[in-house]
């Protein structure tokens, strides 16, 4: 709870920022799915919120087996009509009675409800308001209304017509749209990404799940106190009615959907049996991982288990240091058992989505070793619930990834997944016992450690010989690799004086995270580096920091020289553009082991896009350049691979550059979230963007309180004419003044402040072009301010500020 409130406290003082965490207006966004996944073989309905999602074109889903289909846009419901609620009153209170006389209810209880409608009939009349004339909203809820149950009718009205607290609508998520999803029965179970392409734009992707187990969603009111909707409460103690609005309970295995709306709790009643090891898997954050504008940045959620006596018999609010809970139980007894699931602090609305796999399902919680070299068999020996084996084949096939993902199957099912990592440097076994310097195990360098934190207390010491001068690297694999261990390292001399020592290891740019995960926010992998003063045995010493311990408790230690190297991740994921037009990109390099080189980028495939500016000076962590697309629109969104190559100790590296997405977590914190894959879609029309480049393909040098003039060549110099161009985001002290039309293309002059432009910067200017319309004015009326509008941007400009 400290966490909570200490982010609840940064939220109060910069509220004012939430506003720089939202999608930019023009791009579509998906802020949710509703469910946010469907079981294998299964076609279902769900519904993605967010913003700017007018004109659905059609959907993506990354993977095999998955696929999707849009149905229709629904626009938000701000707020009924009043003639719109009349009309609605009467269907409901018809459809409510027919649901009534079906259970056999007395007359005089029919004769209320029926009641109601008639009074909504008599404004009607009054008011002169025509059902035909009257447009319902065009949303799933008001679907089939006449065909629902009683229970589905009260969902209905909790929704529409007696929203507790009177929800306020959030319009980063207020419009939908309904989407058709099939799942092959084949279809791989776990995560992929779903986007929606609009006429406007590529969504950014959002989780979609693939499931194993029978599913449900829930249906309001199903919180503690049962039914909250005033209309019902008088009559919904009656056994008839009482039964046709409980809902019977689940057999197992299920999923569970739902949302959790502000101050809501969900509950579900299921039958179990003696001796069954459930495992009840909630996935919240992991869906959405990032919220802007709530504290501590997701949904916090908590689920608790109840007995049939109403007693609490089980309860979770996270899985070691993951925010989404799993919570382990040994039936004792066959009987009912009543699951509730709510936010940590009784937050919630639409975006607060969440789906708990419960069952006897196979759930691996420890591994080891948590990795192994590359080329090399591997096999970790495991441990949980419902495994059937006891050994995990590891995939070390050199070229993948550095952390990877392994699953077990227990009959049809398969485990969750359990990240481990590969690496090239020679590896071995930690022995006990190797508690002191005394006892240290002999290291020879470079090497990878695999060992576990055994117990509580337990220290592991390794011995490691070295000269003056020798720098070394210590660093553990731990939280990335979803061990709990919390590290904490210690380079001593063979006094027993410490050297370096680290707890926990937080690369950041600022307010960013650029970790190669994106999703840790728990940092407590160490890392040191340090210079060997004099020629002598050293030690590294390893422990728990909160003296923790156990067989889950695992590590990887590499102990190495320093192996400069990179990592790439490129912003957004998601990439529209015009046949030939271009978009600004942002690459961000993650250093390691003190590289701090020059990084070249470049474009793999598809074939025809071309990037321009790619190219990441010495000791730069981050460099926006821009995208420019084939001229001819491949029909379908495609996906893009880039790599970047830099020269290492005198050998050529590659690394690709992963896609991700720049998200703000409670009001501040940014992290790169990375993707699947990055989708370009490029929209289909006649003619392409006018082809453009910068006269001479060099570098622009500007001098510090002078200018330099820059030509832009096009072909199409009519569309050059009445162009504004704007400095996108630049560095400070620049300046874009004076754009003309010249033959072949347009120039303009690019200034540097002599008080605030920085000499030595080397950078790429993005420039944004727009044109200006003023609308005819009324009759009448004053005149109409002029409009602005943008036309796309400019290929990246190089730029260098240099001493006059």
């Amino acid at each position: 709870m400290s966490y909570v409130r200490g982010m609840a406290f940064a939220a109060a003082v910069l509220c004012g920022a939430a506003a720089r965490g939202q999608p930019a207006g023009r791009e579509p966004h998906v802020g949710y799915l509703y469910p946010a996944g469907a079981r294998q073989g299964s076609t279902v309905e769900i519904l993605a919120g967010g913003q700017q999602l007018a004109g659905p074109v059609d959907v993506h889903v990354s993977g095999q087996g998955v696929r999707a289909k849009v149905i229709r846009h629904v626009r938000p419901i701000i707020n009924l009509r009043r003639e719109q609620r009349l009309v609605l009153r009467t269907r409901m209170a018809d459809a409510t009675a027919a649901r009534l006389e079906e259970a056999g209810v007395e007359p005089r209880i029919l004769a209320r409800i029926r009641a109601r409608g008639s009074a909504a009939r008599a404004r009607m009349k009054k008011e002169n308001v025509k059902v035909k004339d009257v447009k319902l909203p065009d949303h799933p809820l008001l679907s089939g209304l006449e065909g629902k149950s009683l229970k589905e009718l009260m969902h209905v009205r909790h929704f529409l017509m007696f929203p507790r607290n009177k929800r306020q609508i959030n319009r980063q998520i207020a419009e939908s749209v309904l989407i058709e999803v099939t799942v092959d029965a084949d279809a791989r179970p776990g995560h992929r990404e779903l986007r929606i392409r609009t006429r406007g734009g590529l969504t950014n992707p959002v989780v979609f799940q693939v499931g194993q187990f029978p599913e449900v969603r829930e249906v309001e009111p199903n919180g503690r106190k049962g039914s909250t909707d005033p209309a019902m409460m008088p009559i919904s103690r009656m056994p008839r009615v009482r039964r046709l609005l409980e809902t019977e309970p689940l057999d197992l295995p299920v999923l569970l959907n739902g949302q959790i709306m502000p101050g809501d709790v969900d509950r579900f009643a299921f039958r179990a049996k003696q001796g069954q090891r459930l495992v009840i898997e909630v996935s919240a954050r992991r869906l959405i991982p990032y919220l802007a504008d709530a504290v501590p940045g997701w949904f916090q959620a908590t689920v608790a288990l109840y007995d049939a006596l109403g007693r609490e018999v089980a309860f979770a609010d996270d899985y070691r240091f993951s925010p989404d809970p799993v919570l382990f139980y040994k039936v004792p007894k066959d009987g009912q058992y009543e699951l509730e699931i709510r936010d940590a602090i009784y937050r919630g609305r639409e975006d607060f989505v969440y789906r708990i796999a419960l069952g006897e399902q196979p759930f691996v919680t420890r591994a080891f070793p948590l990795g192994g070299r590359a080329g090399a068999e591997a096999v970790a020996s495991i441990g949980g619930w419902n495994l059937t084996g006891k050994r995990l084949a590891l995939d070390t096939a050199p070229g993948g990834p550095w952390i990877r993902w392994a699953s077990c199957r227990s009959g049809q099912l398969v485990s969750n997944a359990v990240p481990y990592a590969v690496d090239t440097l020679p590896e071995c076994a930690e022995r006990e016992s190797n508690n002191t310097r005394k006892d240290a195990q002999p290291i020879d360098m470079p090497r990878i450690v695999n060992g576990r934190i055994a117990e509580p207390g337990d220290v592991d010491v390794f011995r490691i010989e070295g000269d003056a001068g020798d720098r070394i690297v210590a660093e553990v694999l731990a939280r990335r690799l979803n061990s709990p261990l919390d590290s904490l390292l210690r380079l001593v001399d063979a006094s027993g004086k410490v050297i370096q020592w680290n707890d926990d290891h937080v690369l950041t740019d600022k307010h960013l995270y650029v970790d190669r995960l994106g999703l840790i926010t728990h940092h407590a992998d160490s890392y040191l580096t340090a210079e060997l003063p004099a020629k002598g045995t050293y030690y590294v010493r390893l422990s728990d920091a909160q003296h923790h311990g156990s067989d889950a408790h695992a590590y990887r230690l590499r102990i190495s020289a320093p192996r400069p190297d990179f990592a790439l991740r490129v912003t957004p994921a998601s990439l529209y553009t015009r046949p030939g037009g271009t978009v600004p990109i942002c690459v961000h390099a993650i250093r390691t082991d003190g590289f701090d080189g020059e990084i070249e980028l470049k474009v793999k495939r598809p074939v025809g896009f071309t990037l321009t500016g790619g190219r990441i000076p010495a000791g730069r962590n981050h460099m926006r350049m821009t995208l420019t697309a084939a001229r001819r629109s491949p029909g379908q969104p495609v996906v893009l691979e880039m790599e970047g190559v830099a020269r290492i100790g005198g050998a050529t590296v590659r690394r690709p550059a992963r896609p991700a997405d720049n998200v703000m977590q409670a009001f501040l914190y940014r992290h790169l979230v990375p993707a699947r894959e990055m989708l370009v879609a490029v929209r289909t029309q006649r003619w392409p963007a006018p082809a453009m480049t910068v006269a001479g393909g060099r570098t622009v040098r500007i001098p510090v309180g002078g200018s330099t003039r820059v030509r832009v060549n096009t072909p199409n110099r009519k569309a050059m004419e009445g162009m504004l161009l704007q400095l996108d985001d630049p560095p400070a002290g620049l300046g874009l003044h004076d754009v003309s039309v010249v033959a072949g293309g347009l120039e303009f002059r690019l200034a540097a402040d002599k008080d605030t432009a920085k000499s030595g910067l080397a950078d790429n200017l993005i420039v944004e072009a727009f044109r200006e319309l003023v609308p005819k004015a009324k009759k009448g009326a004053a005149p109409a301010k002029k409009r602005r509008w943008s036309i796309g941007f400019l290929p990246a400009i190089p730029v260098e500020i240099v001493r006059k």
